[in-house]
């Protein structure tokens, strides 16, 4: 069994995603990201308070952020399951419902592909 300190997180987060999301916490401090896969926001993760955002049986919670939960559904996961997600921050509007909206900055999605070496630690070979 391999200890746990050297599993790669499937999810990480700049300074200043960290920054955006103690912002929001201060207004919602439940939340969670669901990594969108829509054709509205394109891929860009969105933040809802928890509870307000309906999981179906096909989301996966790749890992948590700042104890954040971050989800994606599984079709999207498995294309994405050779990537770490990073979640990060630009200039601009969230997507309609992301609690990121109207704060002058959005929440994007930055993807790091594993190395063999982490494959094999996931289990992604």
């Amino acid at each position: 069994m391999t200890d746990a300190q050297t599993i790669p997180p499937r999810v990480t987060a700049t300074p200043a995603a960290l920054r955006l999301i103690a912002e929001i916490r201060k207004d919602h401090p439940d939340i969670i990201f669901h990594q969108s896969g829509g054709c509205c926001d394109g891929s860009s993760p969105m933040c809802y308070p928890a509870g307000e955002f309906h999981l179906g049986d096909v989301d996966i919670c790749l890992s948590t952020v700042d104890g954040v939960p971050v989800y994606i559904s599984s079709s999207q996961f498995d294309a994405w399951r050779h990537t770490q997600l990073i979640l990060d921050v630009v200039p601009g509007r969230g997507g309609m419902f992301s609690l990121d909206n109207g704060r002058e900055q959005r929440f994007l999605s930055r993807a790091r592909t594993f190395s063999p070496e982490e494959r094999a630690i996931l289990g992604d070979t």
